[in-house]
């Protein structure tokens, strides 16, 4: 599981205050969304005006933001998903008093983005990392999914002892669903969705945040594999 980086890496901005009240502050999540068994990460087009970007949204009301990442995830590209635990370097503490062992590896956003959505609205996006789902919880959530009309259903999360190497197996050399008409809106029914190499999604991604954002979560996927791969053999 290599692969090349092919974007610069961007800088992060110098910290600044700024103050937003809730009419005129929107709060969004995307996902990059690996296929860990084929080294492939999920990228969207816009049919129509002829981008490619990561699929990304506007979090629900009282929707937390690792879950409408894999909500929107899902919706503008038709793959189910589930936020990726990786080792990251990262600023939130541990829960206090907390007996649980603490796991080197995190589920927490790689990147965040404030853009301007108007003269008076800021945007505030967080980028995660994702994997496609294995083919059992792939049908399960189908099934429940056209039982309650199509309602969306969340993924349970990546199991906590599961190594990326036993989450492979699970695949079965099968490749991910990817569902039809998923998108909400007119805009989204434009988009289409590929699976395409670590390298080419950076390609096609260049000159955007998106493509640091791939790059940042095969490196870190790569490591985590290096990591599990070493303790075995200890």
């Amino acid at each position: 599981m290599t692969a090349s980086g092919t974007s610069s890496r961007p800088v992060s901005n110098l910290p600044f205050i700024a103050n937003f009240d809730s009419a005129h502050l929107t709060i969004g999540a995307g996902v990059a969304i690996f296929h860990l068994a084929t080294s492939q990460v999920v990228v969207c087009y816009h049919s129509k005006e002829k981008h490619w970007f990561l699929p990304k949204g506007r979090r629900d009301a009282g929707e937390d933001s690792a879950t409408g990442a894999e909500r929107e995830g899902f919706e503008e590209s038709g793959y189910r998903n589930r936020l990726l635990p990786i080792p990251l370097r990262h600023r939130q503490p541990q829960a206090h008093n907390s007996n649980d062992a603490v796991s080197p590896f995190v589920a927490e956003p790689v990147w965040a983005q404030l853009m301007p959505v108007t003269r008076s609205t800021q945007y505030m996006l967080f980028w995660y990392i994702a994997e496609t789902l294995p083919p059992e919880i792939e049908q399960s959530l189908s099934q429940k999914s056209t039982q309650a009309n199509g309602a969306y259903m969340t993924p349970p999360p990546y199991p906590a002892t599961m190594t990326l190497a036993e989450r492979i197996v699970l695949d079965k050399k099968l490749a991910p669903v990817r569902h039809e008409n998923t998108g909400v809106n007119e805009d989204e029914a434009l988009y289409e969705s590929y699976l395409l190499s670590v390298d080419e999604a950076q390609q096609k991604l260049s000159g955007t945040i998106m493509a640091n954002v791939v790059r940042t979560g095969w490196e870190a996927i790569q490591t985590r594999m290096a990591m599990e791969e070493s303790s075995k053999s200890a």
